[in-house]
């Protein structure tokens, strides 16, 4: 290869043109060794690159070398690697170990995820599935399938309800004894601090109620006499007869014809011509009093042994004064507004 004084009187002489010959020379540049990556202490300036030590490398470098614009960048991202260097670290063989051993943590972890996240998808669908037992289609508030249906269809539909509807009362009742198991019982306490036992007290109240109901029955039984009872008793004894009885009762019942014919009407025209009435014998079978006495409102007679005298308040005449009066005074307003 020429010398470069050579080249410019070559080209000064067949081109006429040339370039000036550098007065001073072209300095060479450093090569820098390469460190080995294969560990070993590497020293690096602690003070970061500025403008100064930025334009002094750039004067230092030659300047008919090459301008490259952005060589690094393709490399960079086609190699996708750490500019980061541990100082004293592990090899470079234990270094890609360590990387390998982390991408496959990566990746187990990533699979977890997504087997988990699967998983509870699987469980918040889990209710609906019974919806294929029945098929598809538009819902209705309750849970039916709208439309028309067969009957496979419905019974379908009914037992996935069922299963719907046991499941979760089955996770209610358990999850209602976790919490049970968990609570305690409020203890109370009286004044004097002694704790009160709820339940003896509940059953003391349930007692004392119970009591109080018995001598309110007793209080009503003592104020009825013997013919309210005996009457009582017959009318309890025919609602149980009446089980027996046909729906209906003809001209034919003796039953009925000889209660209608022991039953006393004032104003009964034919009431004369009975006979086989029994006369002066009392419900119970003793003989009656056969004179005169004062009407009761419970239509009783007095006995046979009675001498006459009205030994009572006289509250049994007031009463009837009172009923009749009442009773005229009533008619005497219908009238008059008739006349009006």
């Amino acid at each position: 290869m020429p010398s470069s004084s050579s080249l410019a009187d070559y080209l000064a002489k067949n081109y006429l043109t040339a370039d000036p010959v550098p007065e001073r020379p072209k300095k060479k540049r450093k090569k820098t060794k390469q460190q080995p990556d294969d560990g070993g202490l590497i020293i690096a300036d602690d003070d970061p690159p500025d403008l100064r030590t930025s334009a002094n490398t750039t004067r230092n470098e030659d300047e008919d070398s090459p301008y490259i614009v952005n060589s690094g960048s393709a490399e960079f991202r086609r190699a996708k690697k750490s500019s980061w260097k541990t100082v004293g670290g592990p090899t470079s063989s234990s270094t890609s170990s360590s990387d390998q051993a982390a991408a496959d943590a990566i990746l187990a972890s990533a699979a977890a995820e997504s087997a988990a996240r699967q998983n509870a998808n699987e469980d918040e669908d889990a209710p609906t599935i019974a919806d294929e037992d029945y098929g598809g289609g538009p819902r209705m508030e309750s849970g039916a399938r709208a439309g028309l249906q067969t009957a496979e269809q419905t019974a379908a539909m009914m037992k996935a309800l069922e299963r719907r509807k046991k499941a979760e009362s089955d996770a209610y009742l358990k999850e209602a004894g976790k919490n049970a198991a968990g609570m305690q019982e409020t203890i109370y306490r009286d004044a004097s601090g002694r704790i009160i036992n709820v339940a003896m007290k509940r059953a003391e109240a349930r007692r004392a109620e119970e009591e109080k109901k018995a001598k309110e029955e007793a209080a009503k039984e003592a104020l009825l006499g013997d013919v309210q009872r005996r009457e009582r008793e017959a009318r309890k004894e025919q609602i149980r007869e009446a089980r027996a009885m046909p729906l209906a009762r003809t001209i034919e019942d003796e039953a009925l014809n000889e209660e209608l014919k022991a039953r006393d009407r004032w104003n009964d025209p034919a009431a004369q011509f009975l006979t086989s009435k029994k006369e002066g014998v009392s419900v119970s079978g003793k003989p009656l009093y056969k004179g005169a006495f004062q009407p009761n409102r419970y239509g009783i007679r007095p006995g046979h042994r009675w001498d006459g005298v009205d030994r009572s308040n006289g509250f049994e005449k007031e009463w009837f004064a009172a009923r009749n009066r009442k009773e005229r005074i009533s008619a005497l307003e219908y009238q008059w507004q008739m006349d009006e």
